[in-house]
């Protein structure tokens, strides 16, 4: 782990016993696993926002990926008698597909990762209410996906499937992100994209895998999203889910303008998220002030980055500077 990680991990401890000491009720066996439940469902496409902001970007669709991928797979469920696994599979790769169009319209038609994906945004969202007509899709009284819903949204040994697929989902990214050479390049796209570009990267490949894993684990999260709210309304599912992504992600050390981050800390800046809301509800503040735990989380992980974006820049100069020596024919 990392020092911000410690950091991190201690500042959760100590809310966790601020809260304790306000309302016992926090330490409860009820409360604790409906916080390992949410953690988990929220943790999941967390990693995937992250590693799109360490490359330097930004995903703002992943609430409206919910949105028509959750109709999608009800209808298959339900209406079209999909097989289950087929079901599942369809939406992971759904997510997959649109992650990967994304990742190509920021890489090939070199356009904004902020403009991209709020179209994306808005696209999703207006495509899932076209596709219900604006009506709320569910499962009804149906026992038909009992098994499929304990197997997403419930517990064994008294611990939630959704914080069980968390951990699975970080280990397998933490390895990819801290062991191996695509974690590598993405750190180094995210710290001068220039730089990585001339130093044999192919940096649009990469940026597009970050995507790709975003929206891939966004149709992962979809599943037990799907399963914890039982139905589905096109205008209202997953809305802000996306900033409470970058909020965690920002919590957890990742920095807004790329090259840091790490998958353990935006495990735990989902963590800490999670504990400040249920801060917020346990002492019977209104529950309208989470968005404003999350605009203030956002604002502070960026104005704690300043200091660190000053020293940096310098250093990023020199950097550039070299590259176009190197590169300048006859220097």
């Amino acid at each position: 782990m990392a020092k911000k990680d410690w950091g991190l991990l201690v500042l959760l401890i100590v809310v966790g016993g601020i809260t304790a000491l306000l309302n016992p009720r926090f330490l409860s066996a009820v409360n604790l696993l409906d916080m390992a439940n949410l953690i988990g469902l929220f943790g999941i496409f967390s990693i995937g926002v992250g590693m799109v902001i360490i490359t330097g970007g930004i995903d703002l669709s992943v609430g409206s990926i919910f949105a028509l991928l959750g109709v999608v797979f009800i209808d298959l469920l339900v209406n079209r008698g999909v097989p289950w696994p087929l079901a599942i599979l369809a939406i992971i790769a759904g997510g997959i597909v649109l992650g990967a169009v994304q990742g190509l319209l920021v890489t090939k038609a070199k356009l904004q990762p902020f403009v991209v994906t709020l179209c994306g945004l808005l696209i999703y969202r207006g495509a899932a209410r076209y596709y219900t007509t604006d009506a709320t899709m569910g499962f009804g009284y149906s026992d038909d996906f009992d098994w499929l819903a304990w197997l997403a949204s419930g517990r064994s040994w008294g611990i939630p499937h959704p914080f069980m697929i968390l951990i699975a989902v970080a280990a397998i990214m933490g390895v990819l992100l801290h062991r191996s050479v695509f974690g590598r390049y993405l750190f180094a796209i995210g710290r001068n994209e220039e730089a990585a570009r001339f130093s044999g990267i192919r940096t649009g490949a990469v940026v597009t895998g970050a995507y790709i894993i975003s929206g891939g684990l966004a149709g992962l999260a979809t599943i037990c999203l799907v399963f914890y709210t039982n139905s589905v309304s096109p205008s209202s599912f997953g809305n802000f889910y996306e900033l409470y992504a970058i909020a965690a992600a920002v919590l957890g050390g990742c920095s807004l303008r790329g090259g840091e981050g790490t998958i353990i800390g935006i495990v735990l800046g989902t963590a800490l998220l999670q504990v400040l809301q249920n801060l917020v509800n346990i002492l019977g503040i209104p529950s309208s002030l989470n968005f404003a735990v999350m605009g203030t989380v956002i604002l502070i992980g960026v104005l704690a980055d300043q200091p660190f974006v000053r020293r940096a820049i310098p250093s990023l100069r020199r950097e550039r500077s070299a590259v176009r020596q190197a590169t300048t024919p006859g220097a």
